[in-house]
């Protein structure tokens, strides 16, 4: 009992700096979302069910381009299905008698960040250290949206419509060091950008919406750069040993 109490600590501590940015860039989503006609509640429980920016930003688009269910769903599992594969990854790190409602808990709260510091820890990763950084972050994030709808519906409309372009800036701010270290990353940004450009000006697409067309786009152009530039695994990475397997962190 004290072993899980003491990782939950733990997790809600290395939780706090994650869940002060959370709240910055959850604020800058709850404009968008104000946009896309969201109250304080639905914006709040959007982000405590789907804790991505690029999915909510997406699930927002979609909901503005007035599009079926179905293209919201796909459109959010695929800018969502990175988390499948750190899923995997963090799986690996628990001990070989971790219960499946534990690993689905756990799965359910993963973001990057998340990920981040889970993956990070040493030894077999305790569920508990998720649950605590979970804790605090989470609702940080689901907040930050709610806070950013109810400061949208009072600020005045100039303020809010140059809030809005803070979420731009995230996620220029996300791919411009990649690009600049991966020269493969700023060639497939660089196409991203073009072919986007290219398809809106094609009359063919015009009857399909944006939302699929970036979905489409985003499914096509990263399968092909999997293709023709795969990531090279070190095959000579040790292998962790039978104490790492097996003792949790404390």
């Amino acid at each position: 009992m004290n072993r899980n109490k003491n990782a939950f600590i733990n997790g809600m501590r290395d939780g706090i700096p994650i869940a002060l940015g959370y709240f910055s860039v959850a604020f800058s989503l709850g404009i968008v979302a104000k946009k896309a006609g969201l109250n304080s509640f639905q914006g709040f429980l959007s982000s405590i069910l789907n804790h991505a920016s690029a999915g909510e930003y997406a699930e927002f688009t979609v909901i503005m381009a007035d599009a079926p269910y179905l293209e919201m769903a796909f459109i959010i599992l695929i800018t969502n299905m990175r988390y499948l594969l750190m899923s995997c990854a963090l799986s690996q790190k628990f001990n070989p008698n971790t219960s499946y409602l534990h690993r689905i808990l756990v799965g359910f709260g993963i973001t990057d960040e998340i990920f981040g510091i889970s993956i990070g820890r040493g030894g077999a990763l305790n569920p508990y250290y998720n649950y605590g950084a979970m804790a605090i972050a989470l609702p940080s994030w689901s907040l930050g949206t709610a806070v950013g709808i109810i400061a949208g519906n009072i600020l005045p409309a100039s303020i809010v419509s140059a809030l809005s372009v803070a979420l731009y800036g995230m996620f220029i701010a996300i791919i411009i060091p990649a690009s600049k270290t991966n020269k493969i990353v700023g060639g497939v940004v660089i196409v991203s950008f073009l072919t986007s450009f290219a398809v809106s000006r094609i009359a063919l697409f015009n009857r399909m919406s944006d939302s699929m067309k970036i979905s489409l786009l985003t499914v096509l152009i990263a399968g092909l750069a999997a293709v023709f530039f795969p990531i090279n695994t070190d095959d000579d990475a040790p292998i962790p040993s039978q104490k790492e397997v097996s003792e949790y962190d404390t």
